[in-house]
């Protein structure tokens, strides 16, 4: 057959007009396909250099990579200073440093390689990160090491810092999702005064305090080398430590290496309790079509530290609860039948939103549910979110279960797709543990999960104080201890006197 269309003449001219598509063409030399590798290629390689910091890396195929520089450093860390550091070393990132002159300069660099970077600030961690080509890796870690220890912190920098927190700080009281507030709250709620319970924000009163010599006296005890991680997406290992030797062995900090102060190593006491802020949510989206006046509760109560064998049930019993707002165009994989759908959304056409949240620490965790509804409605929907909480001790379907379980092995590959979600991830972990559990590890053990773990880890969490948020005109808002007494009834509902004289 080959030879019978290698005789046939076409019109159309070209090399090879004659050969079937079926067949190889003659004088190409054969093609040498890709064989599967072993496991090996693709695990996360650790390496700890003489001066304590870690260097890990994920191989990848691609052109970009994605490196940069974890500290064990946050919000949780500053009991013994003023309220706000990190978020000033957040905003401060990637200015003026002693080899680059100003952001400017430090950006013009980067885009040689494509590059691009960011800096975020979390409760635990201080992430410096940059996307560029693989080619100018040197660069890149180079300017990371300048960026981490050498920052200049100039005057004008720090007051456009400040500027820029104050408005920050404005916009987010001003902005129609009060999601990152609350979250403030729930956690400020949960664990009174102390560690992750710190504001993650800089309170207004401290924007003119925090000047180069505080930040320094931080920097000298948190930015030391057993505290960092250098991580890398995309880029072979042996190059990634050998640049970490050239630019972050032996370097001498901005702020000097004399003796640290001491390293704050409090474990997170969960305490419960509520914060409320009564404010006025009528005119928080102006417009033609503004958005109804609502208030919002949230409910938290501790879970667990995601060093623990229980976080993967607490992972999976979140996605099981799920929920979101009142609109959703989706099917089944958009959550829709999910716990905070069926039992509440579908059910009470007048709440807004109900949804789950789980916040994992290395010490500590929270799992809470927030809802929103017209301030009429508070009592109900308290009354409704307590008993989500009673339910989720009952009985758990195979078929829900079944779903979660996908649903949440689903969302960490897609997750995993990302070059800068697996940056993030090996850095984390090994930030953590030293070390990095692997995906096909984790979907091992979400795929272990039973009812009567979920079961048994929602028991422990409801014999807990509960933590509250309430935000919006509280009128109507239940008491703390009437919330704690639904909690601790049979079926969620608030006390029958309490019903009574509403």
């Amino acid at each position: 057959w080959c030879g019978l269309a290698a005789g046939r003449s076409y019109s159309g001219g070209g090399a090879y007009p004659s050969v079937s598509l079926t067949c190889p063409l003659p004088g190409v030399p054969k093609a040498v396909f890709a064989a599967a590798e072993s496991r090996e290629r693709f695990e996360t390689r650790v390496t700890v250099l003489e001066n304590g910091l870690r260097v890990a890396s994920q191989n990848k195929f691609g052109q970009f990579c994605t490196v940069g520089i974890l500290v064990n450093s946050g919000s949780r860390h500053e009991a013994k200073y003023l309220s706000g550091i990190s978020h000033f070393l957040e905003k401060l990132a990637f200015s003026s440093t002693a080899q680059f002159g100003s952001k400017d300069e430090i950006l013009l660099t980067l885009e040689k390689h494509g590059g691009i970077c960011d800096c975020q600030a979390s409760r635990d961690t201080i992430m410096y990160a940059v996307s560029a080509d693989a080619r100018g890796l040197d660069t890149v870690v180079n300017l990371l090491a300048d960026v981490t220890l050498q920052p200049r912190l100039s005057d004008e920098e720090i007051e456009m810092t400040r500027m820029a927190i104050r408005f920050e700080l404005e916009d987010l009281n001003m902005r129609p999702d009060p999601e990152p507030l609350l979250t403030e709250m729930i956690h400020a709620a949960a664990f009174r005064d102390n560690t992750v319970g710190l504001n993650r924000f800089c309170p207004v009163e401290n924007t003119d305090k925090i000047d180069r010599a505080v930040l320094h006296s931080y920097l000298s005890s948190y930015y030391t080398p057993d505290r960092m991680v250098l991580a890398g997406v995309g880029i072979e290992h042996e190059q990634l430590v050998e640049c970490a030797r050239k630019y972050l062995l032996g370097v001498e900090p901005v702020w000097g290496s004399g003796r640290s102060r001491a390293v704050d190593r409090s474990v997170a006491q969960y305490t419960g309790g509520i914060v409320k802020v009564e404010k006025d949510m009528s005119d928080v989206s102006l417009g033609p079509t503004p958005i109804p006046e609502l208030t919002h509760i949230m409910i938290g109560l501790e879970s667990c530290s995601f060093l623990e064998d229980d976080f993967i049930p607490f992972a999976v019993l979140n996605m099981m609860m799920g929920g979101g707002g009142s609109f959703s165009a989706g099917g089944p994989g958009k959550g829709m039948f999910t716990r905070l759908y069926l039992n509440v959304l579908n059910r009470h056409h007048w709440m807004y939103n109900a949804t789950s949240y789980h916040h994992s620490y290395e010490d500590t965790g929270l799992l809470c549910i927030h809802a929103s509804a017209d301030p009429k409605q508070v009592r109900e929907m308290v009354e409704i979110i307590t008993r989500e909480f009673i339910l989720m001790a009952g009985a758990v379907g195979e078929v829900e279960l079944e779903r979660a379980k996908t649903q949440l092995k689903s969302m960490l590959m897609m997750n995993l797709e990302s070059r800068p979600v697996i940056f993030e991830d090996v850095g984390r972990q090994v930030l953590a543990t030293n070390t990095r559990k692997l995906p096909h590890e984790l979907c091992a053990l979400i795929s272990q999960v039973k009812p009567t773990d979920i079961k048994r880890v929602v028991t422990k969490m409801l014999h807990k104080k509960p933590a509250v948020a309430a935000l919006g005109d509280l009128t109507d808002l239940p008491s703390y201890e009437h919330i704690q007494a639904a909690l601790s009834s049979k079926d969620g509902r608030l006390p029958r006197l309490y019903r009574l004289f509403r």
